[in-house]
Parts: C-alpha cells; structure tokens; sequence
C-alpha cells in the first residue's frame, strides 16, 4: 500500500504521522513545494496549478490514495485535483474540523491564514455545521511561515497574538491549516485559561488519515511490521525532510523510516 501527501511545505507532516502509526507498512510519499510557500497570499489560480504540479509529481510514484494535507489546496484547487487523477487515484481534501468542534456546543475559536478567515468557504462551513453556536474566526498571519522555518520565536509571537484575539470563553480551538497541528501543544498553552475546563483542539490530520484507508478499503493496522518506505519530493525532486521538518515530533517518526529505492 502507498499513500502519497501533498502541500505546500511541512503541513504535511501531521497526517502523514498519523498515516504511518495507524498502518506501519504503508510506503509514503510526502510531495512539496516549499520555494513557492506560503500559498494562502496567492490568487486561487496561482494556487490551483501549483497545488496540480506538486500532485502530479507525487502521482508519478503510482500511490493508491492522495491526501491534500493543505487547507488552501484543498479549498482552491480540490475540483481541479480531483478532475486530473481521479477515479485511478482517490483525493482526500482538508476541511477544518468545524463540525466536531461545534458538536460540543462551544463556544468555539477557528484558527486560519488570514486568507481563509472571513473567506466564503469557511463562513459557509460555519453556517453548515455550527448553527446556533458562537464561532470567532481568528486570523494568525505570519504562523504558518514561521513553523515552516522552525523560527520559534516568530512562532511564539504569532500564537500570542492570536490568543490575544481569541475569547476568553472559548472552549475548543479548530485548527484550520495543517502547519498548526505541528505547534498544537503550543497553541493549547497560550489559549488555556485557569480554573476552566481543559481546551479541546480540533485537527484533521487523524479525519483525514482514516478516510484515506477508508478510500481504498484497508482498516488501521497499528500492530503491523513497520517496514513502509518514504519518499520526499521537493519541487518534483526527489529529496530528503527538510531540516526544519526534524524540529516536530512528527517529522523526527517519519526521518526514522526507510528511504524508498
């Protein structure tokens, strides 16, 4: 079995962790296009044919599934993708987990690019799955370029602005672009308030992972032999994680699997 991620840059490394410790013996793919990032700032064109080369290079290694682990991608260019590789390989888009998150009544905070706050993709997730629930959009410019650069200290200061934006009753936070879920322990300190029930966070990568399996009929298999390969490609090239990718947990679980050969 071979699953193949797509994004811009490290965003990926969150479903693409889950992916390897729900099915060890699945062969990644991890494709990017880090000199092109970030793409929430492009126009949804710009991010349409850059998002359909990064697929294609990854579909050139034949993977039985595509995950989109990219909310921009996913809310621009998922048509296009789907359009150019489906039904030979699935395409599993990133939506932000909004529906679960209001499940638990709120009130709730969602975390996005500045790009996709406010954007009518998302205020019509909201009306969709969150009526009757008070929901503040949250825009966290500069985050997603500061965890793609491990730049910890632009990362700090991002999160403590957004907190800052963030009410105090809030009690769930979505987590609505993939370069967060790589600093969520993070974003849960800065948003918890003392004496208050603990703060919930909602990403996707888990969602994602499990419908990609659902996709091409396999079931989690935790306890199988860890022996899945990896392959990076950088701007269509074969590669290796970034160096910053070795600053997350995630990125140091999937540095210890095999390169593919």
């Amino acid at each position: 079995m071979k699953i193949a991620l797509m994004d811009s840059g490290i965003g990926l490394l969150a479903a693409a962790a889950v992916v390897r410790r729900l099915r060890p013996d699945t062969e990644l793919v991890l494709s990017s296009d880090p000199g092109s990032m970030p793409w929430g700032p492009r126009t949804p064109e710009d991010v349409t044919a850059l998002a359909v080369a990064v697929a294609e290079a990854a579909a050139a290694h034949r993977p039985d599934a595509l995950i989109v682990a990219c909310n921009t991608a996913s809310v621009h260019a998922l048509p296009a993708l789907r359009a150019r590789l489906e039904p030979g390989v699935p395409v599993i888009g990133t939506v932000p987990a909004i529906k679960p998150a209001a499940a638990g009544g709120g009130p709730v905070a969602i975390w996005a690019t500045p790009a996709t706050t406010g954007s009518p993709y998302q205020r019509g997730l909201i009306r969709e799955f969150a009526d009757g629930v008070t929901v503040t959009e949250v825009p966290c410019p500069g985050l997603a370029d500061a965890v793609e650069h491990a730049d910890q200290a632009g990362i700090d200061a991002a999160i403590a602005a957004a907190a800052a934006r963030t009410p105090d009753e809030v009690r769930a936070v979505v987590l609505g672009c993939t370069h967060y879920e790589l600093v969520a322990e993070r974003i849960r300190a800065a948003v918890q308030r003392p004496g208050v029930p603990p703060l919930v966070l909602h990403g996707s990568a888990g969602a994602v992972a499990a419908q990609a399996l659902r996709r091409i009929g396999e079931t989690p298999a935790p306890e199988a032999l860890a022996h899945g390969s990896l392959t990076v490609l950088l701007s269509g090239r074969e590669g290796t994680l970034p160096r910053t990718a070795l600053t997350y947990d995630e990125g140091t679980l999937l540095q210890a699997m095999s390169p593919a050969h």
